[in-house]
């Protein structure tokens, strides 16, 4: 029996030894990151949405962490290769990602993607955009009723664009058709900013996209806003009315922009990361930027943005089985 204490308190403090030996190294680490410039993976090409966001908030989250917080452009396949490169890279928070929903909840119910929304650690949101559809100032559409008119008049004629197969844009027309009893051709491009220069360039008819990046062609005249899809006017565009309004309230895009990263990485560091960029969330002059190019400033817990995102892939999920979308 003597020999039983022994080994029991022999091994519980060997336990208690090892638990505050990890507890100490993940108080030194913490302690002493960053020690070198972090990585934010955006899974776009340079130009676009979740590009303009990121470069915002690196810029200020590097001077209050004292490190360079370099943007890492991986784009291609909707999204899914950035995510995948911030899925297996080392959780040791040098590596985190600046993603939209499409590759978390559209691409995964699309193909057989390397990774799993599990798979990712999630520290907070940072913005919410919502989408306008919007057309070239060329087209001689005026509003969304004529948009609805024509595309009844002329089904499959009339194109719109997105960055992919299942993405934001492709998931919003998808709805727009099917609330509208319309048929439009799908035209996609590598990223948003080719989508969207495809757009100005008169390649295409029609997009459905996130307001940061065509809010300055809209104010130029170069595009024509016909409507938000969100279920209220946004102070940026007071005279645009919603899809709501013009009897399509089942037309409702908003995209969330969050940080994530490799699933695992130490908790006082996960911490670190996520104070950061709240703080420079909240920053009265980020709110006001934010406002200005078409964003709203959000954050959130870890936990509440995955229970977000899952939410979102049930029902991205459901849209694509309906509309029978496939990466083709």
């Amino acid at each position: 029996m003597a020999h039983s204490r022994r080994f029991y308190s022999t091994a519980l403090a060997l336990t208690l030894t090892l638990a505050g030996g990890l507890f100490s190294t993940n108080a030194v680490q913490a302690q002493e990151w960053p020690a070198r410039p972090i990585k934010l993976i955006v899974p776009y090409a340079a130009g676009g949405p979740t590009d303009a966001i990121a470069r915002l908030l690196a810029t200020k989250v590097g001077a209050a962490l004292g490190q360079p917080v370099v943007v890492d452009n991986r784009a291609g396949a909707g999204g899914t290769i950035g995510v995948d490169a911030t899925a297996k890279a080392p959780a040791d928070g040098y590596t985190l990602a600046l993603v939209a929903p499409g590759p978390l909840a559209g691409m995964p119910n699309l193909m057989k993607a390397p990774y799993a929304l599990g798979d990712l650690q999630y520290l907070t949101l940072v913005a919410k955009i919502p989408s306008v559809v919007v057309v070239n100032k060329k087209s001689g559409i005026d509003s969304l009723e004529a948009l609805v008119k024509k595309a009844k008049a002329e089904p499959g004629k009339l194109s719109y664009s997105s960055a992919g197969p299942g993405t934001t844009p492709h998931i919003g027309m998808e709805i727009f058709d099917d609330q509208a009893g319309v048929s439009m051709l799908h035209v996609t491009y590598k990223g948003a900013a080719p989508a969207i220069t495809g757009l100005l360039g008169g390649e295409v008819d029609v997009a459905m996209v996130d307001m940061l990046p065509v809010l300055a062609h809209i104010n130029s005249g170069s595009l024509k806003a016909l409507a938000v899809a969100a279920t209220a006017r946004v102070p940026q565009l007071p005279d645009v009315p919603t899809t709501a309004e013009k009897g399509l309230p089942g037309v409702l895009m908003e995209t969330t922009y969050g940080i994530v990263a490799p699933k695992g990485i130490p908790a006082p560091i996960a911490t670190k990361v996520r104070e950061a960029f709240v703080a420079a969330v909240e920053a009265p002059e980020t709110k006001q930027q934010f406002l200005q190019q078409g964003a709203l400033p959000v954050t959130s817990t870890g936990a509440a943005y995955q229970q977000l995102m899952q939410a979102e892939s049930d029902k991205w999920k459901s849209i694509i089985v309906k509309a029978k979308i496939t990466m083709q």
